[in-house]
């Protein structure tokens, strides 16, 4: 449970580092198009592979808790 507990703050910590590729709520009208609009670089793509990476460990470490309690 620690480790999964680990996972989920580098997750936040992942997601909350990445750029905004939106205008929010702002954008539903179809404004602003500016998720699908080009590639990430740099940093901005290392977190989302981290973001990709630690959400599947996260899923498969919570299941594994689960099925081991149960």
């Amino acid at each position: 449970m620690v480790l999964d507990a680990i996972v989920a703050i580098v997750l936040i910590g992942a997601i909350l580092g990445q750029e905004p590729k939106s205008g929010g709520l702002g954008g539903m009208d179809g404004g602003g198009d500016a998720v699908f609009s080009g590639k990430a670089r740099g940093m901005d793509a290392f977190l989302a592979r981290v973001t990709i990476i630690f959400g599947v460990l996260f899923a498969v470490i919570t299941l594994i808790i689960a099925k081991l309690t149960a």
